[in-house]
C-alpha cells in the first residue's frame, strides 16, 4: 500500500478471468503503476528479436525493455520505483531467458535498495522432476544458462527466486506470493489455467 510500483511481465500476466496485470494493477488504488518492464519477445509477447523501450498504449506507462540494449534495470529506470512486481510465467527448463531476467532484476533490486516481489506460478512440467545436468562452470553467467541448476530444474518461478536469493546470494528484500491449489504432480492442463 502507497508504494510505487513496477510490473515485470508479458502476455502471461493473467488473471483468473483473462485479465492483463497491467489493467488489474493500474485500476487499483492502494498503490501506484508507475512502470512496465519487459522481458524476450515485448510486453505483448509478438516480437522476436531486440526489444526496445516504448510507451503502453493503454496506460501511457513507460515500457522498459530488458530485452534490448539493456538486459537489467538501470538505476535511472527505477529512479521513481519502490517495489518491482515480477509476474511471467516460466517454462520450467534453465535456458528459458524469462528466469535469468528474474535473477537480474533481483540483482539489480537489491544493488538500489528496491524490494522484488514475485507473484509465484505453476510449473508447467510439474515440480516432481528434475533432469538433465546442471550447468557447467565455464557456460554459467549467459542470458540463457545463468545460475547452475539443472536443464529441467523442477521448480515454481517463485522457488527459483528463493533459490537466487539464498543459494547464489543475491540477497535482495524479497517477498513470494504463493499458490494456492497447486501440487508438484501436476502438469499445467491439470491447473485449468489458460
Amino acid at each position: 500500500a502507497g508504494k510505487r510500483v513496477a510490473l515485470v511481465t508479458n502476455h502471461t500476466g493473467v488473471d483468473s478471468q483473462g485479465r492483463t496485470n497491467i489493467d488489474v494493477f493500474a485500476g487499483r488504488k492502494e498503490f501506484r503503476l508507475v512502470a512496465l518492464f519487459s522481458p524476450e519477445h515485448g510486453i505483448r509477447g509478438a516480437e522476436d528479436s531486440s526489444v526496445t523501450n516504448g510507451k503502453d498504449e493503454k496506460t501511457g506507462l513507460p515500457v522498459y525493455s530488458l530485452y534490448g540494449k539493456t538486459r537489467k534495470p538501470t538505476a535511472e529506470m527505477l529512479r521513481d520505483v519502490d517495489v518491482l512486481v515480477f509476474d511471467i510465467q516460466d517454462v520450467g527448463a534453465r535456458f528459458y531467458t524469462y528466469i535469468t531476467t528474474l535473477a537480474l532484476v533481483m540483482e539489480s533490486a537489491k544493488e538500489h535498495g528496491k524490494k522484488v516481489v514475485v507473484l509465484d506460478r505453476p510449473n508447467p512440467i510439474c515440480g516432481e522432476v528434475v533432469e538433465g545436468p546442471i550447468l557447467e562452470e565455464a557456460l554459467r553467467g549467459g542470458f540463457a544458462s545463468y545460475h547452475p541448476i539443472p536443464t529441467r530444474h523442477g521448480m515454481t518461478v517463485g522457488e527459483l527466486a528463493l533459490l537466487f536469493n539464498s543459494e547464489f546470494a543475491i540477497g535482495c528484500q524479497l517477498e513470494v506470493v504463493k499458490m494456492e491449489g497447486w501440487k508438484r504432480s501436476m502438469y499445467f492442463d491439470e491447473t485449468g489455467l489458460p
